[in-house]
C-alpha cells in the first residue's frame, strides 16, 4: 500500500505525532485519524496510545484522566502485540515520562528508557531506521533519560 492510500504509513504517523505534540489544532486532527483505527498493527496502537494522551494535554481537568487511561491501555495492547518493538516503547516512554507521577501510570519509564539505551547502542542492528534513530536518541539525551557517559556513547552513533 502506498503511503498516499495508506494514512496511518510510519513515515506520516511521525510526521503528524510531532505537529500533533506542538499544536492543539493537529492534536485534534491527529486524534481523530488515530480513533479511526481499528487493526492491531503494534506501532500504529502505540500511535494511536499517543493521540490519546495528546487529547488528554488539551481536554478538561475532569477528562485528562480517562483519556490518560485510555492511552495507558492502548500502550499496553501495543507491547503485549509487539515488546521488542523500540518505536513502540518510545512513544509510551514518551508519553509516561511526562505524566504527573501521582496519577501512578508511569510505571513503565525505567524498563522503556533501559530498552531503548539497550536498542540504540546497538545501533545500526537497532531495527530503528535513521530518522526514527535520531529522534529517540535525541529525546533520551534532551530529557536527561540517560547518564552524561551513556549521553557520550550515543553521540558517537
Amino acid at each position: 500500500m502506498s503511503t498516499e492510500a495508506n494514512p496511518y504509513a510510519l513515515p506520516k504517523l511521525r510526521q503528524q505525532y510531532q505537529q500533533a505534540a506542538a499544536s492543539k489544532e493537529a492534536g485534534e486532527k491527529f486524534h481523530k485519524l488515530m480513533s479511526a483505527y481499528t487493526r492491531q498493527d503494534a506501532v500504529v496502537l502505540a500511535y494511536k496510545a499517543a493521540a490519546e494522551a495528546i487529547r488528554a494535554r488539551d481536554a478538561s481537568m475532569l477528562s485528562k484522566l480517562t483519556y490518560v487511561q485510555q492511552a495507558s491501555k492502548q500502550f499496553e495492547q501495543a507491547v503485549q502485540l509487539d515488546s521488542a518493538n523500540p518505536e513502540v516503547r518510545f512513544l509510551r516512554l514518551s508519553v509516561e515520562s511526562n505524566l504527573p507521577s501521582f496519577l501512578g501510570l508511569s510505571q513503565h519509564v525505567d524498563e522503556d528508557r533501559q530498552f531503548l539505551l539497550k536498542t540504540l547502542l546497538n545501533h545500526p542492528n537497532s531495527g530503528l531506521d535513521a530518522e526514527s534513530f535520531g529522534l529517540v536518541r535525541n529525546f533520551l539525551v534532551e530529557r536527561g533519560h540517560v547518564s552524561d557517559a551513556d549521553a557520550q556513547k550515543l553521540a558517537r552513533l
